[in-house]
């Protein structure tokens, strides 16, 4: 199974849309906003600041003290307040944009536990599945949001960039030409319509 980065550009649309939504409604500091994955630039955040341009893949190693502390101390408040889906969601954020993507989902888990209905928690959970590579996890969880919004344009296009990035080619398209049908003027139809041209 070849991993195809092309099909990744709808999950960076999704964690794009999700950040806005969740910049938004709770006015979250800028540590918790996701970096474009595709930038040529090291992102100049929290995490990435101070690393040294000419390395390509941060690691624990080079990673700053601030940083560690930074993590430390919203883990705490994580911790300390179980129910509030805010600051676990920081936390779970800031996890993911600091290259822990599997601590990330756990807390990412812990917000489903409380509000099954978030489709933003799907989304990020479902995006740094497939970031991993981890592909029947990622259709997992989209398949959890699927039956909770079956008609849900984005949960939709995912399932069909899982079958194409597996290579079932000929499923996605049936995704995709099915996305389209059923949701002309929606943004993701116009995602879908470029992918299946890339099939």
């Amino acid at each position: 199974m070849k991993f195809k980065p092309i099909y990744l550009y709808g999950f960076i649309l999704i964690a794009v849309v999700t950040t806005l939504i969740v910049v938004s409604q709770s006015n979250a500091s800028k540590e918790t906003i996701k970096g474009d994955i595709t930038q040529k630039q090291m992102p100049q955040d929290d995490v990435h600041k101070n690393l040294s341009t000419q390395q390509q893949n941060p690691t624990g190693a080079n990673v700053n003290q601030e940083v560690f502390e930074k993590l430390k101390m919203m883990k705490k408040l994580a911790d300390a307040k179980p129910t509030d889906t805010l600051k676990i969601r920081e936390y779970a954020d800031f996890l993911s944009a600091a290259h822990k993507p599997d601590e990330a989902i756990t807390y990412y888990e812990k917000i489903l536990s409380i509000d099954k209905r978030r489709k933003d928690i799907y989304l990020a959970i479902t995006f740094d599945y497939y970031n991993l590579n981890k592909l029947d996890k990622a259709e997992e969880v989209t398949r959890r949001m699927l039956q909770i919004f079956p008609n849900d344009p984005m949960a939709n296009y995912n399932i069909g960039a899982i079958e194409a990035t597996r290579g079932n080619k000929e499923k996605a398209r049936e995704i995709w030409n099915k996305l389209i049908n059923n949701n002309p003027a929606d943004k993701i139809s116009e995602l879908a319509k470029s992918s299946v041209t890339k099939l």
